[in-house]
């Protein structure tokens, strides 16, 4: 099945997602910045603004994963502080009449994580925060037991990194088909546990499109790497072929290229090669953050050989706006 439109729908009708986003999100063309950098053509892929609530990359998954739920159930997950995945599930548990609980590890502070940490505040129903990473294992059990205490819970990955989030990724691919002229030579996104990433290795497989697909690693190698995006990338097919649904397994198909963003200090720590590109990028109108976008958009700068002219830039999240003082 090549046409994108009528996988989609099959897609849509087998695994009946909720509704969350605005579909498609914008594919906006930036020649300006493109010819600043030394492309040919550079669209941005306008993810931050999938939904007016809160946008960004997750809410592709989250509209398969809080599906079907019932109202007053409490979804417990973890990240870290400036986690834009608990802030979107907290959000969207909300829009469908449930609650988030979450466990969360300290990272570095940006204006950033600090906007997300308060966002998470105001829509959790519960925020467990570890005073260390190592302490993370008992604030997720205090979560966890918390939840309990609210109502029936059900249990997200961190990073919503699940099959089923996956395949809405490969929908995000597929509508990116219905949105250019032809393939582009690369589509660069950040690697962090992968989901995202690994449905766009789908849905460039299933296109027969000759893209390379760029991650570029934001968080420890244990959890952003080729392994386990590949095999998240599997069993998503795994999910679909259970639904009579054949895509094509993008391990020998698609070329993946990992390129290391995190710089010395690791995950959430701002690198001088990211806040380089984070400040280019703003002269330009775009706004990125410090942990995911800007490390993301700084290998742009720095392709080297790969010989990429015309590409797609993934802009995952933008940042919220902090929440309104209390009236005094």
């Amino acid at each position: 099945m090549s046409d994108p439109e009528r996988l989609t729908r099959k897609i849509r009708a087998a695994l009946a997602p909720c509704s969350l986003g605005r579909w498609p999100t914008p594919l906006e063309p930036a020649p300006a910045l493109a010819r600043t950098i030394g492309l040919d053509a550079l669209w941005l892929k306008r993810e931050d603004r999938s939904a007016p609530r809160c946008g960004g990359n997750k809410v592709r998954g989250l509209e398969l994963l809080l599906a079907g739920v019932p109202a007053g159930s409490v979804f417990v997950t973890v990240g870290g502080t400036g986690s834009t995945h608990c802030l979107a599930t907290a959000v969207h548990a909300a829009a469908l009449s449930c609650r988030a609980a979450l466990a969360q590890f300290p990272q570095p502070e940006t204006e950033a994580s600090r906007a997300v940490a308060a966002a998470c505040d105001a829509h959790a129903a519960l925020v467990v925060r570890a005073p260390t990473r190592a302490a993370l294992p008992l604030a997720l059990l205090g979560a966890w037991r918390g939840a309990g205490r609210l109502g029936p819970r059900r249990w997200v990955p961190g990073g919503g990194a699940h099959p089923r989030a996956v395949v809405g990724h490969l929908l995000a691919a597929l509508e990116l088909a219905q949105q250019l002229p032809g393939p582009p030579d690369a589509i660069v996104a950040p690697l962090g546990t992968g989901g995202t990433l690994a449905g766009l290795l789908l849905g460039v497989a299933q296109l027969g499109w000759p893209t390379r697909v760029i991650g570029v690693r934001v968080a420890p190698v244990l959890v952003a790497n080729r392994w386990r995006t590949l095999r998240l990338a599997h069993r998503a097919a795994r999910l679909l072929a259970d639904h009579d649904i054949r895509v094509p397994d993008p391990a020998a198909r698609t070329p993946l290229v990992i390129a290391d963003g995190r710089g010395g200090k690791g995950y959430g720590h701002p690198t001088p090669e990211g806040e380089s590109a984070r400040r280019l990028a703003a002269e330009h109108g775009l706004v990125l953050d410090s942990t995911y976008g800007a490390k993301a958009f700084a290998v742009l700068l720095q392709r080297g050989t790969w010989n990429v002219q015309r590409v797609v830039f993934w802009h995952t999240f933008g940042v919220p706006s902090p929440p309104p003082e209390p009236a005094r």
